[in-house]
Formats: C-alpha cells, sequence, structure tokens
C-alpha cells in the first residue's frame, strides 16, 4: 500500500481526464490520473473515428487514446493503474481509496469516469458491434450514408437518433417494444411528419444477425403483443436505450440528476463542492463526443488552477 499527492487527482481516463491531465499539468499541478476500469474510456471500444478534429482521414480510437496518454505523461502526468473504491468529499484536500489499498490524494479532484451506453442484451448484438452495430448514430451515422438503417428505443434520445439519421439515409426505421413513444412530444411530431422514417411497434430485438465479411444484415424480431415473428433488413442498427453514467462512488455524496448524472453549475464543470469538478459523459447527457468531453476536461483543469491560485492567495493573505 502506498500513498499518493497531487495537486490533482483525476478519476478516469477518457478524453476528459487525460485533456484534464494535460492542462493540469501544463499548469504545474502535476496530476494524477486513476484509470479505473476501462483505460482510455469508451474510445478504446471505438474502432473508426472520423469526427475528431486534426485528422484528414479515419482513426482507430485506441490509437487516439494511446496519443492522449502520451502527450498526458509527456508534460508531466502520472498515470495509475487502480480502480477507486471510495472517497471522502468532507473537504479539500480529497481522499480517494484504490481497489489496491494505495490512497490518493488531491487538492482539487476531477471526475472525468464517464458514462457507458445502455445494450438490449440480445444476441448477436455484440458480436456485431462496430459492424452495424452502434449505440452512437452521431459518431457512425456517417458510414451509413444511402443504406438502409434502424433505431431502438423510445425515448429522447432514439427519436433523435432516428432523426439525425435521415442526413445520411433516406430509409430510417425506429423500432420499439411498445405501442407508444416515451419521448417528448414535439420530438414525437417531428418524427411522425418525417416521410423518411418509419416506426414499428410492439417490437423486440430477438437477434442481431450478420454474415462475415459483410456486416450487419437484419434483426429477427418477436411482436410483444402475439409472439409473432418476422426481419427486418439493416445495414445499421443503433442502440438507443440510453446510458449509465459511472458515478456510483458518489452517490449520497455529490448532487445527481435523475439519470444519476453529476450536477454541474451550467456552464462549468463545478460540483456543488468547492475544489470538486466534473467533466465529460459523467456530467453530459446531451453531447456525448470525444471532442466535447475533452474541451471540458480543459475547462476542468482550468477552473482547478485558479481555485488552486485562489486558495492559495488567501492562505498567504491570512499568514501575513
Amino acid at each position: 500500500m502506498a500513498t499518493h499527492e497531487t495537486r490533482m487527482l483525476i478519476i478516469g481516463s477518457g478524453p476528459a481526464g487525460l485533456s484534464a491531465a494535460i492542462y493540469g499539468a501544463r499548469a504545474g499541478m502535476k496530476p494524477i490520473v486513476v484509470q479505473g476500469l476501462q483505460p482510455g474510456g469508451q474510445l478504446t471500444i471505438t474502432t473508426d473515428v472520423e469526427n475528431y478534429p486534426g485528422f484528414r482521414d479515419v482513426i482507430q480510437g485506441p490509437w487516439l487514446m494511446q496519443e492522449m496518454q502520451a502527450q498526458a505523461e509527456h508534460v508531466g502526468t502520472r498515470m495509475l493503474w487502480d480502480t477507486i473504491v471510495d472517497i471522502d468529499l468532507s473537504g479539500s484536500p480529497f481522499t480517494a481509496t484504490g481497489d489496491s489499498g494505495d490512497i490518493y490524494i488531491g487538492d482539487t479532484l476531477v471526475i472525468a469516469t464517464g458514462a457507458q451506453a445502455k445494450w438490449l442484451g440480445a444476441p448477436g448484438e455484440q458480436e456485431w458491434s462496430g459492424k452495424g452495430v452502434s449505440a452512437c448514430a452521431t459518431c457512425d451515422g456517417f458510414f451509413y450514408r444511402g443504406k438502409k438503417v434502424v433505431v431502438i428505443g423510445g425515448g429522447n434520445t432514439a427519436v433523435e437518433e432516428a432523426l439525425y439519421l435521415t442526413n445520411h439515409s433516406q430509409d430510417v426505421t425506429l423500432i420499439h417494444r411498445r405501442d407508444s413513444l416515451r419521448a417528448e412530444r414535439i420530438l414525437q411530431d417531428r418524427l411522425f411528419a418525417h416521410s423518411n422514417i418509419k416506426v414499428l411497434w410492439n417490437k423486440a430485438i430477438d437477434h442481431f444477425a450478420g454474415e462475415d465479411g459483410k456486416g450487419l444484415t437484419h434483426l429477427d424480431l418477436v411482436d410483444t403483443v402475439t409472439g409473432a415473428r418476422s426481419q427486418e433488413a439493416a445495414d445499421g442498427a443503433f442502440v438507443a436505450i440510453g446510458h449509465a453514467p459511472a458515478t456510483e462512488l458518489f452517490k449520497g455524496k455529490l448532487a445527481l440528476d435523475d439519470s444519476g448524472y453529476i450536477v454541474v453549475t451550467p456552464g462549468t464543470p463545478k460540483t456543488a463542492i468547492p475544489g470538486v469538478f466534473a467533466c465529460g459523459d459523467v456530467m453530459d447527457h446531451t453531447y456525448r463526443q470525444a471532442v466535447t468531453a475533452a474541451g471540458t476536461g480543459c475547462m476542468a483543469a482550468l477552473d482547478a488552477e485558479r481555485f488552486l491560485a485562489e486558495r492559495d492567495f488567501e492562505i498567504a493573505q491570512a499568514a501575513e
């Protein structure tokens, strides 16, 4: 067991956490990043990335995260392999306990634990993930230009993704297991008015099916009322049943919204506890993009540096 102390402790190592580390290190805060269960975040399981600024050609998600980590380490970040299992947010410095037994103490804390897409768990879903099955239309819709796509879900996210996909496809199908949508009425009105979208009601996904070398080809469906079976051809299937932010560690310690995301002051990464900042998908249930996560990571580091500068000034003034 060991104790690690830093001016800025970062939990999570996706684009948000690593961007915070880069800015924090350049500000001389010698940040520590505790990498967590999925080092590199969701981009490590994303193959083709075509929308991250600065790269004219398609890049690979794992490669992008390796480069971000190398940059963070190059400017002075310490990367530690551990998972935080307990944390004390009663006041700065903040103390976190790792699964290894190590103790991490940070004058400021940046939470960048991210979120995970919820999956159906149907057969073939993970087998064809990245080969026709996705959980992010804004990330992957571009790859299905002019092809037949389906969206699975009935809430705001599903309707928004179906509408978004009409930018790329003239054949979009929304599949919902019930006979009515949960989405806001204004979104439903836009969906039903769109000539390129059809809705399949009372249908559950029984199986995602594909062919080697071709990818996803169709979905096997079962009617939730009659039990009848059917097939729906699809080149791309977007599972849009929500995301689960990784905030279990912070329940009862930080304000969370109804969906479990960390509540921050609008337009900032500031939580209700001075010196504690949240960035990336753990506080963003609207955009959920690598570039927006990186942006909020930058914001968290800048605000952490300001917090420490103001605190150090107050301490110096009190000592005179």
